[in-house]
């Protein structure tokens, strides 16, 4: 049975630096035998969690009527999940942190819905360092993140890339994209 890779694509533009870089992701995935989806964050209609904790108390899921309700199901059934973003003001865009905190809603006394998936994470940022770009803050983030819902990372992809266009005159940076898809998409077993 193929592996499923669910990518959450959180740039604004579509052939933006990291979308190339997840598309490369996707790339190496189908070549290794899994389905691939992408989902472009921004498309989407995602409101902030209101921490009401109704998803808790009344055990039924998120509350918040809007995209996220179609976003669930596929989380749910993903082998694999990568995570792509730019570095907007020190950290992952809006539109990836807005989607991430409603993993939330996934959570129960028997632990996280995520738990035991396989992450991947691309980032592109226009600072020519991990730590002045703030790449650094979120890539902690995401770490600290996977081990509380004691989820595998498979790994990360992430390079200085300002202008649209950038990433694709760093060759290297698409064949580790590209190998990263390959591991993401290999079955388990």
């Amino acid at each position: 049975m193929s592996q499923q890779l669910l990518i959450l694509n959180g740039s604004p533009r579509v052939k933006g630096n990291s979308a190339t870089l997840a598309e490369q992701v996707a790339v190496g995935a189908r070549a290794a035998g899994a389905e691939v989806e992408s989902v472009y964050l921004h498309r989407l209609k995602i409101r902030p969690c209101a921490a009401c904790d109704r998803c808790h108390t009344e055990g039924q899921g998120c509350v918040v009527k809007d995209d996220m309700q179609g976003l669930y199901p596929k989380l749910l059934v993903a082998d694999a999940l990568l995570v792509a973003s730019p570095i907007y003001w020190f950290t992952f865009s809006a539109q990836t942190k807005l989607c991430m905190d409603r993993w939330y809603a996934l959570e129960s006394q028997q632990g996280s819905r995520l738990h035991g998936k396989r992450f991947g994470l691309v980032l592109t940022y226009g600072d020519t360092d991990l730590y002045t770009s703030g790449a650094i803050n979120a890539i902690y983030t995401f770490q600290s993140m996977l081990r509380y819902l004691r989820a595998e990372l498979v790994g990360m992809v992430y390079g200085t890339a300002m202008d649209p266009g950038d990433v694709q005159k760093q060759p290297a940076l698409l064949e580790q994209a590209y190998r990263l898809g390959q591991k993401l998409g290999a079955s388990q077993g």
